[in-house]
């Protein structure tokens, strides 16, 4: 299982929110390369990088953040939030992202996400499926579909999505634990690889999670509250 720090960008700095509400902003860190560079000398290899300005300003905003972090270092880099637009998604790719995560886009403009699909290649686009109580949110968790988030992942796995991120909002930030039950589901229902994120709280909720059969695990606030050391993730990297 791919162990893949997150690093939320508000204003060019490294935060977290909880369950995805902005009034619960805490700042890590001014410099998000530094917190990259950390994880890249502690043997990570792969980062996920969240503009939750440009979630909220539905298009990319803190390019630049991932400009640094690609150019200075060797993780290999998968980039979400405000991608709505064809010229959005060039500017992530020349920024240097390896993949890029689509949510609301795959919800409201679904021929378009497809239309990247085609041309990128499954490999490159990542479906985000986030959800609470079961149904698909969009818009940086602001606002929330009718779309159940299995029938969601199914539909596109039909039409050649490979990877998934899912997150179960009400897991997000809270260190309680992962959406084991929704993961089981998605894995039993779909052949693709997914990534689980939301929830991570100690070393034993990445155990559940490999044994499940997740491809890969999103890790935010247990690292930067020291619930979770590098030291322990080196073991799984």
């Amino acid at each position: 299982m791919r162990i893949i720090p997150a690093i939320d960008i508000i204003e060019g700095k490294c935060v977290r929110l909880s369950k995805g509400d902005y009034n619960t902003k805490k700042v890590y860190n001014e410099n998000p390369l530094e917190v990259a560079k950390e994880f890249e000398d502690n043997g990570i290899q792969y980062l996920h990088v969240v503009d939750l300005d440009g979630a909220k300003s539905q298009h990319i905003v803190n390019y630049k953040v991932l400009e640094k972090i690609c150019s200075k270092t060797n993780l290999s880099v998968d980039f979400g939030g405000g991608l709505k637009s064809d010229n959005d998604l060039q500017i992530a790719f020349n920024s240097g992202a390896c993949q890029i995560t689509g949510g609301s886009i795959a919800v409201e403009r679904p021929e378009m996400f497809k239309r990247w699909i085609s041309l990128y290649g499954n490999h490159k686009i990542i479906l985000g499926a986030d959800c609470t109580n079961g149904k698909i949110a969009t818009s940086g968790w602001l606002d929330i579909s009718e779309l159940n988030v299995i029938d969601f992942i199914v539909d596109y796995e039909r039409i050649g999505v490979h990877y998934v991120i899912s997150t179960d909002i009400a897991k997000d930030g809270m260190l309680q634990g992962t959406s084991n039950a929704l993961y089981k589901e998605i894995i039993k229902k779909t052949n693709v690889k997914l990534i689980a994120s939301g929830g991570v709280s100690c070393f034993n909720d990445l155990l559940v999670l490999q044994q499940l059969g997740c491809e890969g695990a999103i890790i935010g606030k247990a690292l930067y509250e020291g619930k979770l050391t590098l030291k322990e993730l080196q073991t799984l990297c």
